[in-house]
């Protein structure tokens, strides 16, 4: 059990003085390793909120820098800092917000290659991404390694979140067992995404984080939630896990990474 100091306890006291949560949910945050691929629109309110929860070890992938363009919905970024690796602008807010937040960044695109030493010493693994060859990256290595994968994903005036964590649900394959053809769905960039949707959903990934992370409610675990932002209005579908699934299925056919690029049909 850790032993909170005066300001600690001033700083958490919203939880602590939750039944749910008190001083030993929080001090499982405290202890909680969470890393989150992608510091931009989902990655962002993602990193900002668990922070200011008192995650105490973040892991931050991302191998781009600030461009004006995100501002509108990246609200870990500031203006002064454009042209900064995402990465260390976020770690430079997380420390001015809660210093007993320890950040530990990676500069590098996630790959096959490096995937797994990425993975090693975290509990779960909050997917900010918005491709989808890095998607089916992220579900096969979460489910190889058992790791849960707590996803998220926008566009245009839609967004949706679920929990993929292996053996007790689906995975992402289940839902999508074949990525779309090139080109067929655009991403944000080239389609546009209202940015306050990203704080909506991003957020919606952190609750499912803390969720898991303190044993309580009922994390979205072979459920999907779809929020339209014009109508105002939730759904959540039921999802069944594929028995024959190649990569969480009954018997397996994918049990190593594969080119993820070429099975979603990108020329390199």
């Amino acid at each position: 059990m850790i032993d909170f100091t005066d300001e600690q306890i001033e700083r958490y006291s919203r939880h602590i003085m939750l039944p749910e949560v008190g001083g030993v949910g929080q001090a499982k945050m405290l202890e909680a390793k969470v890393l989150l691929i992608g510091a931009g629109g989902l990655g962002s309110p993602a990193a900002f909120y668990l922070a200011a929860a008192g995650v105490g070890n973040l892991g931050i992938v991302d191998f781009d820098v600030v461009d004006l363009s995100n501002l509108q919905r990246q609200i870990i970024h500031s203006t002064e800092r454009v042209g900064m690796l995402k990465t260390e602008s976020a770690k430079k807010t997380i420390a001015a917000l809660n210093p007993d937040v320890n950040v530990t960044v990676y500069n590098e695109r996630l790959t096959s290659e490096n995937i797994m030493r990425l993975f090693e010493g975290y509990d779960y693994i909050l997917d900010g991404t918005d491709n989808f060859a890095t998607r089916y990256l992220i579900n096969d290595a979460c489910v190889m390694t058992g790791k849960t994968n707590i996803h998220g994903s926008i566009f245009r005036f839609e967004g949706q979140a679920t929990v993929f964590k292996p053996h007790a649900g689906p995975c992402y394959r289940c839902l999508y067992p074949e990525p779309p053809p090139p080109g067929l769905v655009p991403n944000c960039q080239e389609g546009g995404v209202l940015g306050v949707l990203a704080g909506v959903i991003g957020n919606l990934q952190v609750v499912e984080t803390l969720k898991l992370i303190l044993g309580q409610g009922e994390p979205l675990i072979g459920s999907l939630l779809i929020y339209d932002a014009l109508r105002t209005e939730f759904r959540r579908l039921k999802l069944k896990r594929d028995v024959n699934c190649p990569v969480c299925g009954e018997n397996p056919t994918i049990k190593e990474l594969i080119d993820y690029e070429e099975f979603c049909g990108l020329s390199r």
